[in-house]
């Protein structure tokens, strides 16, 4: 009896260790990926953007993308476009943050000047492609709330499916429903859901390679408009890590002298 009387007892108290909310699963699942991605330093790689209309017509644009690990706060970004030669040394540069507005920054060479991008307008397409301003910052733990819904294969690949919702103003989503590869913690698929809760767009990230044992980078990315029939593709190359890049090579100045 005294042992029946102390399992039961065990069992009571470790229930509460167990039971976590869906709320503080889907969160953990997205702290360990942010600590997997913990040291990279920074980055840099070659990016064919391939930009296809409803018709099936395509675009090409050649950009560069630079990364910078910041310790205490979101990642600093630098985009450069190479060509075609109308946007050629068009530049963004983005400061992420977790709870405060991101600061975006767009450099227009053809009117030689640094503009600003407001809050109010991140939700806006980047440069006529299916990417808005507000998808190109990193994913910030304190930006969003998370909600576990349930574990799900994707392509064959065990999956915890997780919502996450903006915490932070400005948003064109409601919503955003992921795929987590359980075995990498790697984001699979993100569905994209606009401010009237209809399902806007839809992103896979596919052909990951790792880098220095550790970190894991998606060769192929493609954002599907399902409310406009176009698409945005990013093809990567080229990854590398702990270039030296530095703080300097992240302020508005690095804007006007990627031209």
């Amino acid at each position: 009896m005294k042992n029946l009387l102390l399992l039961a007892l065990l069992a009571l108290f470790a229930q509460p260790l167990l039971a976590l909310s869906p709320e503080q699963q889907g969160r953990d699942i997205f702290v360990a990926i942010d600590k997997r991605e913990n040291g990279f330093g920074d980055t840099r790689a070659d990016v064919k953007m391939i930009l296809k209309n409803r018709s099936g017509d395509e675009s090409l644009r050649l950009l560069e993308i630079k990364t910078l690990e910041v310790q205490n706060d979101g990642d600093k970004s630098l985009t450069l476009f190479d060509s075609p030669r109308d946007i050629k040394g068009t530049a963004l540069l983005s400061f992420t943050h977790a709870l405060t507005p991101d600061d975006q920054w767009l450099y227009l060479p053809a009117l030689k000047r640094v503009k600003r991008i407001a809050s109010a307008n991140k939700s806006g397409p980047f440069l006529g492609s299916e990417y808005a301003f507000e998808d190109l910052t990193s994913t910030e733990i304190e930006k969003y709330s998370y909600h576990y819904l349930r574990d799900e294969p994707l392509d064959g690949i065990d999956c915890f499916v997780v919502e996450l919702t903006p915490r932070y103003e400005h948003s064109g989503y409601t919503r955003q429903i992921t795929w987590v590869d359980k075995a990498r913690y790697v984001v699979l698929k993100t569905e994209y859901y606009d401010r009237k809760n209809a399902l806007l767009k839809t992103q896979t990230f596919s052909q990951y390679q790792q880098y220095l044992g550790q970190y894991w980078r998606p060769l192929d990315q493609l954002m599907v408009n399902h409310q406009n029939g176009k698409s945005t593709r990013l093809l990567s190359e080229n990854f590398q890590f702990r270039t030296g890049l530095t703080e300097r090579d992240f302020d508005q100045n690095a804007l006007k002298r990627s031209r």
